[in-house]
C-alpha cells in the first residue's frame, strides 16, 4: 500500500519532525486563545458604531488603489513580457537565459514594501511609488510565470515556422505567443488582484491609496473610522475579484 511504503513512512516522519521543531520554536501557546474574547470587546466598545463621515474619501481614496494597481501591473506585463521570451529554454541561448533569469529571480527578491520605501524617498510621497514599486516586483514575478507557459508550449507551430525560414523572433510571435495568451491574461488578472492587496501594504508607508488612511486613522486612534475604512476595502476586494472572473470568462 502506498501509505505503508517506507519512503511515505519517512516524508510523514520528517514532516511531523518539523512541525514540531517549529512550534516549539516560535513558543506557540494555544492557552493565548482564551483571551480572544477580548477582541470581541474591543470591537464593540471602539469600532463600532462605524464613523461614516469619511466615507467620501475612503471610496475616493479605493479608486485611486484601484488605478495603483491596474497600471502597475499593466506596464509590469508589458515589460516581462519580452523578458518572459529571452527566459526561455526554447527561445533564447543558455547564455542570455541565464542572465535574464537572474535579473527576473532579483526583482522578485526583493519585496515591494523594500522597493517602495527607495521610491518614496527618491519621488516623495504619494501614489507613483507605489506603481514603482509593484511594477518592478511583478515583472519578475510574471517574467518566470510567463517563461513556464512559453516552455510549456507546443514545439509543432514553432517547427513548421522554422522549416518555412523564419526568425526566432517570428517563432516566438507566431508560434509561441497565440498559444499562451489565454494564460497570459490568467496570470494578470492574478497578479493584479495581488496588487490590490499589495496597495493597501503600500500606504503604511505614505505611497497613498486608501491604505494611508487607513494607517493614519489606527495611528490616531480613530478605530470608528477604521471599521469604514475597512468596510470599503472589502467591498473593493470582492469587486475587484468579481471583474476578474468576469474578464477571464470574457477572454480566456
Amino acid at each position: 500500500m502506498l501509505w505503508l511504503k517506507k519512503s511515505t513512512i519517512a516524508l510523514g516522519t520528517a514532516l511531523a519532525l518539523l512541525l514540531a521543531l517549529s512550534w516549539i520554536g516560535l513558543e506557540l501557546d494555544v492557552t493565548k486563545f482564551a483571551a480572544a474574547a477580548n477582541i470581541v470587546v474591543f470591537l464593540r466598545n471602539d469600532w463600532l458604531p462605524p464613523d461614516w463621515s469619511v466615507l467620501g474619501d475612503a471610496v475616493r481614496l479605493s479608486i485611486d488603489t484601484l488605478m495603483i494597481a491596474f497600471l502597475s501591473t499593466f506596464f509590469a506585463l508589458l515589460v516581462a513580457l519580452p523578458l518572459s521570451l529571452l527566459a526561455a529554454g526554447n527561445v533564447a541561448t543558455p547564455w542570455l537565459r541565464g542572465a535574464v533569469r537572474a535579473f527576473l529571480s532579483l526583482l522578485r527578491s526583493v519585496p515591494e514594501i523594500v522597493f517602495g520605501l527607495l521610491f518614496v524617498v527618491a519621488v516623495g510621497l504619494g501614489p507613483f511609488p507605489a506603481v514603482l514599486a509593484i511594477l518592478l516586483h511583478n515583472v519578475g514575478v510574471l517574467g518566470k510565470l510567463v517563461s513556464e507557459l512559453v516552455e510549456a508550449a507546443d514545439p509543432a507551430p514553432q517547427e513548421a515556422l522554422r522549416a518555412a525560414g523564419a526568425s526566432r523572433g517570428m517563432e516566438a510571435l507566431y508560434g509561441i505567443l497565440p498559444q499562451i495568451a489565454p494564460n497570459v491574461v490568467s496570470q494578470y488578472f492574478y497578479r493584479f488582484e495581488v496588487a490590490i492587496r499589495t496597495s493597501l501594504i503600500l500606504g503604511f508607508i505614505g505611497a497613498g491609496g486608501i491604505g494611508q488612511q487607513l494607517f493614519m486613522h489606527f495611528k490616531i486612534f480613530k478605530y470608528a473610522q477604521v471599521t469604514v475604512d475597512v468596510i470599503v476595502i472589502m467591498a473593493l476586494v470582492l469587486l475587484a475579484d468579481a471583474l476578474s472572473a468576469w474578464a477571464r470568462r470574457k477572454m480566456i
